[in-house]
This record gives structure tokens, C-alpha cells and sequence, in this order.
């Protein structure tokens, strides 16, 4: 797993619980399915972070209609969105 670097290159809250979910080797639509089942599970303090291997550009819109914020961090390893209620 990734270090929590992408996590303080966003505005997400730092003082916020933190949950990780790893979907890089899901193919679609599985890492939106677990993504958005994920989020419905969380309290709404709490920020999601996801592991992917390419930018989740079919959740956005999803994200943006429940009222998320979200930020997008490429690293050389992989593609880390960050997601809190915004």
C-alpha cells in the first residue's frame, strides 16, 4: 500500500479517520461498485482513500451527486483519489 503522501497533497480533513481500498486489479465496473458500497458504509467524517491503476473518471459525477469532494494524485506506482464529504 501506498504511503499517505497523496493523502496530504489534497484538501482533504488530516484530523479525519482514514479507510483505504485497494481496486487496481478490479476490472470495470468493480472498482466503482466498491468504491460507492464502500462510502455508504463510512461515517460521514471519515475520508476514503483509493488504490487504483488508472484515474476513476466514471465515478466522479457519481461522487459529485452525493455531495463528495474529491482530488485525483498520480504517483509512478499508481493513481491515488482521495474522497471526503464535501
Amino acid at each position: 500500500m501506498a504511503s499517505e503522501t497523496p493523502l496530504t497533497e489534497t484538501d482533504a480533513p488530516t484530523d479525519a479517520p482514514v479507510e483505504h481500498l485497494e481496486v487496481g486489479s478490479l476490472g470495470p465496473p468493480e472498482p466503482l461498485t466498491r468504491t460507492l458500497e464502500r462510502l455508504a458504509e463510512l461515517p460521514d467524517d471519515a475520508v476514503l482513500v483509493q488504490h487504483n491503476d488508472r484515474a476513476p473518471r466514471h465515478l466522479y459525477p457519481r461522487l459529485e451527486s452525493r455531495g463528495y469532494a474529491f482530488e485525483t494524485v498520480e504517483t509512478t506506482d499508481e493513481t491515488v483519489t482521495v474522497i471526503w464529504k464535501g
